[in-house]
């Protein structure tokens, strides 16, 4: 149900951009997006309901998805690599999927095995047991709750990527190739798992987590809200989880730590990038901080209730919330549309932000230390768009 909901309310926005919008009040990606006829029932229903993703999705745009039924999807990518050259290797017959859905079937295997090895070796619920909070150090307290919630995320890793592991298997996602020739499969993957225990700042993390509900939420939310789109966007997260108070206890949170990262990041990290040896401090302290940030912010995400959330938060002494706040009185950042405005051509001809403002819900601070050769499915509608 979570997962069509998000293709339903896709679907609108972008038979609603094809339909009723000129093409200059469209970003390029929203172009890319729209849909210019209205889909027949039995295309309707197809994108909706098809057996690949009916269970655990992810979700994924109707245009990539008709390319993929049409099997036109692999045409535009044949046409250059990387070099901007034209690829002969694979030119000629379609891309196999096949070591890509052997290797995500082996990831799903490990993270099944961690999960089911150590979940009742490390309970969240714990964190919040009388005995365990008087008679643990509150540094070791910190420490457990790590662990707990690491030892939580290969149940996301297992689902997330056999999901992905099946849509390879039946041809959906190829996603053009990589320097060497060999082809991607990575157009609807909906994690990095690298990329997210090795965060090193909570926008990272959520760069890297539930990628496709982020782009989601950026394209029917926070692009359109004209109010506070950042704390819409959260809310709408929350209620799209469903009714537990623990969602909106966790996203409320949410919003305050964005804003304390955002204004660590633009205050204090330029100081350390005089020098690698700098930077690498910098990496670890954000690393350590980024992981407890997380746990912190998740804990009644897991626990659902307000009163054991509530009694985790009492025993921390409300911490983080408090330190948040003050940073972010200490340490304002201006917001990156008023900056946008303020300079020369900060705004894009469209006249929206550049693409990739938002990651399940997080507003990017634009500066990013270390580029990878991840692009988003925003960015893969960019190059669809340019090979056709």
């Amino acid at each position: 149900m979570m997962v069509i909901t998000q293709k339903i309310t896709s679907m609108a926005f972008e038979i609603h951009d094809g339909l009723t919008k000129r093409e200059g009040q469209l970003t390029p990606n929203q172009k890319y997006l729209a849909i210019s006829r209205m889909p027949s029932l039995l295309e309707y229903l197809s994108y909706n309901c098809n057996f690949m993703g009916i269970l655990a999705g992810p979700t994924c745009s109707y245009n990539d998805y008709k390319a993929f039924i049409e099997g036109t999807s692999y045409q535009p990518r044949h046409q250059e690599n990387a070099n901007g050259k034209e690829n002969g290797k694979y030119k000629q017959t379609e891309p196999s999927s096949k070591n890509d859905v052997i290797s995500k079937l082996c990831t799903c295997a490990i993270s099944l095995a961690i999960y089911l090895s150590l979940c009742k070796l490390l309970p969240v619920e714990r964190s919040i047991d009388d005995g365990f909070i008087s008679s643990t150090p509150f540094h070791l307290q910190v420490v457990y709750l790590y662990l707990a919630m690491l030892a939580l995320r290969p149940k996301y890793y297992f689902v997330w990527t056999l999901a992905d592991a099946i849509n390879n298997a039946a041809g959906f996602g190829f996603n053009g190739y990589n320097k060497d020739g060999s082809p991607r499969w990575d157009l609807i993957s909906n994690l990095r798992i690298l990329d997210i225990e090795f965060a090193t700042s909570f926008k990272m993390f959520l760069d890297n987590w539930n990628i496709q509900t982020a782009l989601w939420l950026k394209r029917v939310c926070y692009e359109r809200c004209p109010i506070n789109p950042t704390a819409a966007t959260f809310m709408l997260s929350a209620m799209w989880h469903g009714v537990y108070p623990g969602y909106y206890l966790t996203f409320l949170t949410g919003i305050v730590m964005t804003m304390a990262a955002r204004a660590i990041r633009h205050n204090i990290r330029p100081y350390f990038l005089v020098s690698d040896s700098h930077k690498r401090v910098y990496d670890v302290i954000t690393w350590a901080g980024t992981q407890v940030a997380i746990s912190y912010t998740v804990v009644p995400f897991v626990l659902l209730a307000v009163g054991p959330s509530f009694k985790f938060y009492r025993s921390c002494y409300f911490c983080l919330h408090l330190l948040c706040l003050l940073l972010v009185l200490a340490l304002p950042v201006r917001s990156r549309r008023r900056q946008a405005k303020e300079q020369p051509g900060g705004l894009l001809k469209d006249g929206l932000l550049k693409d990739g403002l938002l990651k399940d819900g997080l507003l990017k601070d634009g500066l990013q230390d270390n580029q990878t050769e991840h692009n988003s499915t925003d960015n893969n509608c960019n190059q669809k768009a340019k090979a056709t």
